[in-house]
């Protein structure tokens, strides 16, 4: 699977759990620094991974009734729809994360995907404000986070590898 495509599927997840239109809108600057500050980690990943199965573990995790995701323009925002869903705030807890982290760790892995891609392409640079430790953290564990986003914790049947597989 091709890093685009990795990236794409990590997309995918963070729609699942309703961040919607948000999820590229992290536009305050705040926020901006915030994601671009954090330093991605061995344990933060082994963090993060947990709290994703610890989430998709959790019922109603997956409900978007009244979906207003396009609405969330801050992690604060976003922080509090994930918290006012019953269990979750516990499920990122007891992986040893605030829901703040959680989410922040979600976007500097989404940010330092991008950037790695970037990079990879003919021409391409390390974009300004990015930490190239970060970037070079994602290509190291990029087998990790794509799993991250492999299944749908939600169980949709949305099976987008259909047609990856001619013989398939």
């Amino acid at each position: 699977m091709t890093t685009s495509r990795r990236l794409a599927r990590m997309l995918v997840a963070i729609v699942v759990f309703g961040l919607g239109g948000a999820s590229l809108a992290v536009a305050q600057d705040r926020d901006t620094q915030e994601v671009s500050r954090y330093v991605l980690t061995e344990s933060g990943l082994a963090k993060f991974e947990q709290a994703t199965r610890n989430i998709s573990a959790v019922p109603g995790a997956c409900e978007r009734e009244g979906d207003d995701s396009d609405d969330l323009k801050s992690i604060d925002q976003m922080v509090a729809k994930m918290n006012s869903v019953p269990g979750i705030q516990g499920a990122i807890q007891s992986a040893g994360l605030t829901t703040r982290e959680y989410v922040v760790f979600m976007f500097s892995m989404m940010q330092n995907g991008m950037a790695a891609w970037a990079v990879s392409q003919p021409g391409g640079k390390l974009p300004p404000g990015i930490s190239q430790a970060n970037v070079d953290f994602f290509k190291q564990h990029e087998t990790a986070m794509a799993a991250i986003g492999e299944g749908d914790p939600c169980g949709d049947d949305g099976d987008d590898d259909a047609g990856d597989d001619p013989a398939g």
